[in-house]
């Protein structure tokens, strides 16, 4: 799962979604906070009752945590996305601050293997791992020393693969890497206001994306002028 972005009620009801599957761990893909008005309920939820419950295999920092950890505020294209992440750095408790500085990984890209499989879980791209995502024919680097390529940032669901030239004369001399975005948590921006994550089998190679209801209105009712408007109103369409 990916950018849930200090949502509740999301991650609440993707929490209980979970319930529905045999679940072997969890791949956490960047910016848990900001946004929206929990990002301290978020992070405690988060511990209670994903991490503590299932075996992690990667927790990446995103641009939001870089933003946030390092005061690095200029990476936004946005004044309103500057004064979010200010805002959001006012509020954020110490308790919080610490589980981002010490459980996340803070290059924003980690690479692991899963069942024979090496994987590279990467907040954005290898074009840039915080700021620029990874789309179908924009793929912003070469990956084909990865099987599978975990990646969020642009809150767009996708499930495709790439096949790039190799000397393999089994494989007709094709390389094949898989690249999969679970979409957005928190803040869809895929036109639909439910919130998205992926269940992935490596074993198999299927891919289930999931998009599932929650209280929106409940979590637009935090939003009482502390960041600009349209942070609450995208909510209502997922955009």
């Amino acid at each position: 799962m990916s950018d849930i972005h200090g949502n509740l009620q999301a991650l609440e009801s993707v929490s209980e979604d979970l319930l529905l599957f045999d679940i072997r761990g969890i791949l956490l893909l960047g910016d848990l906070i900001d946004y929206g008005m929990q990002s301290n309920e978020t992070v405690a939820f988060l511990r209670e009752n994903i991490t503590d419950r299932y075996t992690v295999f990667c927790n990446i920092r995103g641009n939001h945590e870089r933003a946030v950890l390092d005061e690095f505020f200029e990476g936004f294209s946005s004044a309103r996305g500057q004064e979010s992440a200010r805002f959001t750095a006012s509020v954020l408790n110490e308790k919080s601050r610490g589980y981002l500085q010490d459980a996340l990984t803070p290059e924003g890209q980690t690479v692991f293997e899963l069942d024979g499989k090496k994987c590279l879980a990467i907040h954005g791209s290898l074009q840039d791992p915080y700021w620029k995502a990874i789309a179908p024919g924009q793929l912003g680097g070469d990956y084909r020393d990865y099987d599978m390529v975990l990646s969020g940032h642009s809150h767009l669901p996708h499930f495709f693969a790439n096949y790039y030239e190799t000397q393999d004369a089994l494989y007709r001399n094709r390389k094949k890497t898989v690249f999969l975005n679970p979409g957005s948590v928190g803040q869809p921006r895929n036109h639909d206001p439910r919130a998205n994550y992926a269940i992935w089998e490596p074993e198999t190679g299927e891919c289930l994306m999931r998009s599932v209801s929650y209280d929106v209105e409940k979590a637009m009712s935090h939003f009482h002028g502390q960041v600009d408007d349209f942070y609450r109103s995208r909510l209502q369409i997922g955009i």
